[in-house]
Parts: structure tokens; sequence; C-alpha cells
């Protein structure tokens, strides 16, 4: 089959079975009000505030109480996404909410999300791939509204993983946060990708073949990790995947205006835009008060994006993660949503 040209926006067109494109109409993020900074963790751990950001990037994150339900934060991200798309939550056809920390073994949260949004009529699916989960679940999205099977969906990241973090650990304790953030995904025409967006292809990969370097069983119930090894996976994947989604997409890195990655550690970002000798500018790097919040740091870092100013319309954005599993993937989309 000839490969099907790039769209006048630069992204590749939908397959030609397909009649229409998927496009990101609006973001949103909410976090928990407790803040630990890193004196606290510090002192548990053995260690310092400096040696904390050193090693992560991180200053303070961001940690749910005790009496605060994982629902109720990918609930109320949700709603703020659903009213700056202006979409009510009964117009709903899909509820997407990627997290590996949902409240309860079941009910998963999709369906009480759903329920508490008014989204009655809607299908809803929690998607599990770790810190790939939320870009996942995008990609179900988008496919699912490029086949014509739904018209609106709303995919949310939210994940509580504090509640899974040994905090006495010196690998671990000092990375892991709590947050939730969501996007409204809408039909749209390929042809006006630069005023109504688009999302454009989304690579998936996996490679089960080491877990031992970042898992949690359930015996033990808390994240185990390689630091070293983790780092060194992550960088790799996520920077190669980020060169295959931007060919993906018929683009060069130059024509990337964003670039979101999952927030794992800021040494990690920072690495990857070095490998590929991005301007750090065009790089979210929000990790410093907020930690690792696995499925939520991508639409956490979009939404921070939108507020600084750099998440114009018009604008291609590379999204990228990588997670336990190992899960990792990226993929670009043109932002078309609300400021």
């Amino acid at each position: 089959m000839p490969e099907q040209a790039p769209t006048a926006a630069g992204m590749r067109a939908p397959s030609p079975a397909l009649s229409r494109g998927a496009a990101i109409r609006s973001v949103a993020a909410v976090l928990p009000e407790t803040v630990v900074h890193n004196d606290a963790v510090a002192a548990r751990i053995g260690k310092s505030d400096d040696w904390i950001y050193t090693r992560t990037g991180i200053r303070e994150r961001r940690v749910a109480r005790d009496d605060e339900r994982l629902a109720d934060f990918a609930t109320e991200a949700g709603r703020i996404a659903l009213e700056r798309a202006g979409v009510a939550g009964p117009e709903l056809d899909l509820v997407l909410v990627a997290t590996m920390t949902q409240d309860e073994i079941t009910p998963n949260t999709a369906p009480l999300v759903a329920h508490a949004l008014g989204a009655e009529r809607a299908g809803a699916i929690d998607v599990g791939a770790a810190c790939t989960s939320f870009l996942s679940a995008l990609a179900l999205a988008a496919a699912q509204v490029e086949s014509g099977r739904v018209d609106r969906v709303l995919v949310v990241g939210a994940d509580f993983i504090s509640r899974i973090t040994d905090h006495d650990s010196k690998a671990t304790a000092m990375l892991f946060a709590d947050g939730a953030g969501a996007v409204v995904v809408t039909p749209a025409d390929p042809a006006d990708a630069d005023e109504v967006g688009s999302i454009g292809p989304i690579l998936l990969h996996a490679d089960g073949a080491e877990p031992e370097i970042l898992y949690a069983t359930r015996e033990r119930g808390t994240i185990e990790m390689d630091g070293h090894e983790t780092f060194k996976h992550a960088v790799n994947r996520m920077a190669a995947v980020t060169r295959e989604a931007v060919a993906a997409a018929g683009l060069e890195l130059g024509d990337i205006e964003l670039f979101a990655y999952h927030q794992a550690n800021g040494r990690i970002v920072r690495a990857v835009g070095e490998r590929l000798a991005l301007d750090p500018a065009r790089v979210v790097d929000c990790i410093e008060k907020t930690g690792n919040m696995s499925a939520a740091s991508i639409p956490f870092a979009l939404d921070a994006a939108r507020r600084d100013g750099r998440l114009r319309p018009g604008a291609r954005v590379l999204l990228s993660a990588f997670g336990a599993g190992f899960t990792w993937g990226g993929g670009v989309i043109q932002w078309g949503g609300t400021l």
C-alpha cells in the first residue's frame, strides 16, 4: 500500500477507511491540597533536600489524605474538562479512566466517574498500563471516535501512587505522588487541524522480559524499583519512540512546538531532551512541585503548559510515557482546545 501523504497541517490523515479524525477539546487537572516537602521525606530516609532534588528534580509533592478517594479527584478533573469543552456529562458516549490505584478492587473507577458526571448512557472502562495508561487510553479514545463508534469521550488519568509507595525506601519514597487530569476527545476534520486540532498516530509498545526492574506485588503492595535500570530504559525508550511518533505523523523534531513527557523524574525528562537535542524551553518540566503522579502526569503537564501560555491553538505537541511492565509509547497531537 502506498505511503499516506501528510495533510496540509503536516499531520498524517486517518486511514482512507475512516471518514473523520479526533481531537482534544480541553484539558484540566486537580491536585490534593496536602503538600509534602522534601525535608519530611529526607528525615525518614536519612538523606537531605538537596540529595533528593539532585536525583529527582522534585522539591515537594501532593499527597491525598486517607479519607480522600481517587474517584472523587478523577470526577473533579473530568467535570472541569467537560465544562471547558462545552460538553455536558449526559452527552458522553464513553468514559475511560487510566489508573492503577483505583479505590477498590471492584467496582472500577470509570463507572463511578461516569455516574457522578451524569453520563448514564456512556460506556465506562478503566485502562491499566502503569505510567503509560493515559497515553493508552487516549489512543483508545481516538480510535473509537475516528471509527464513528462514539462522538464524545472523557479520558481521565488519575493515580494515588503514594498509597502504593514504601515511604521508608531510599529508591522510591521521594518520587511518587497523587493527582488527576482529564481531556475531552471529539470528532474533527483533519483538513481543519490548524483550527480544531487533531490526534495523530499514537504508537504503543511493551516488553515484559524484565518485570523485576519495576513492579509491585500483591503480597507487599508497594512499588519496587531498580532506579539505575529504570532510568536507562526510560530514557532510551522515550527518546526512540519520540522519533518514531514524529516520523509517523509525517513531521520532523523541529516541527514540534512542545514536548510533554510523563513527569517520572526531572533527570529523565532532561536526559531525553538532551538525547534529542531539544530546546529546554520546548520541553515541559513541571515535576518540581508535584512529584511523579503516574497516569495523571501527562494531562497535568498539558494543563501546566496551557496555564503558562505554551499550549497555543495549532501547536503540535509530542506526548510520551514510560511505565512498569515495561510499557511505553508516544504520539503527536495538534492542539485545538481551550486556553
